[in-house]
């Protein structure tokens, strides 16, 4: 299953949804009557949003199945997954200022979903500081696991801030059923893209690890 998700055919299954995708948001999607053209950012917003969600979701259970067994696959399936949700966070962040900066006039405002989400691109920001700061694989991946978990606290007050709390930020969008369709369509290609990323990172970060474990072991048989 990992060498199909990291193979050609998958990839060439995951760039073509994302063609089509982009095809269809060209020359089929409608462009709102209010914001524009700029307005179908949120095409891209709204999946790398959620997708960011499980991504931390990921690293979450993986932590927490690194301290149920202690072993180093799921640690690397965690870093993997911390490493996309960096990047998903950053699409997210960019896209929401493209729409702020159309919708209210200005990048950025201290919102509190604003906040909350810069917050979040922070803690899985650090998360992979702390893990290039620890020497130790043992003691990194604990400190990582227990950090992994605590982090995760934050995705549910990303998702419950504009419903808890005054936010400039929308709890929905009406978009007309042409552009539900395009949304939908969507989500194909930046989840495929995801997952398939999450397997490339989690089979280099084992290729590293048999590899550290491989030359360890030499050393002490030398």
């Amino acid at each position: 299953m990992l060498d199909w998700i990291c193979g050609k055919t998958y990839w060439t299954v995951a760039l073509a949804a994302l063609a089509g995708a982009v095809a269809m948001l060209m020359a089929y999607t409608p462009v709102e009557a209010t914001m524009g053209p700029i307005q179908k950012v949120f095409y891209v917003h709204l999946p790398s949003a959620i997708n960011a969600f499980f991504a931390c979701l990921l690293v979450c259970v993986a932590s927490v199945g690194y301290l149920a067994q202690r072993k180093t696959a799921w640690d690397d399936l965690a870093t993997a997954g911390a490493k996309v949700a960096v990047v998903l966070c950053t699409v997210v962040l960019l896209s929401g200022m493209v729409w702020g900066r159309y919708a209210w006039g200005k990048w950025w405002t201290w919102s509190p979903r604003l906040t909350f989400s810069l917050l979040l691109w922070l803690l899985y920001a650090v998360y992979l500081i702390i893990r290039s700061s620890i020497e130790s694989p043992r003691q990194r991946a604990t400190v990582a696991a227990v950090y992994g978990i605590v982090a995760f606290l934050d995705v549910p007050l990303v998702w419950l801030s504009v419903r808890l709390m005054p936010d400039i930020h929308p709890t929905s969008v009406t978009l007309a059923p042409p552009m539900k369709l395009t949304l939908g369509v969507w989500f194909l290609p930046v989840t495929l893209i995801v997952i398939g990323s999450v397997g490339w990172l989690y089979r280099s970060g084992r290729r590293r690890t048999q590899r550290r474990r491989m030359l360890q072991s030499q050393g002490e048989a030398g």
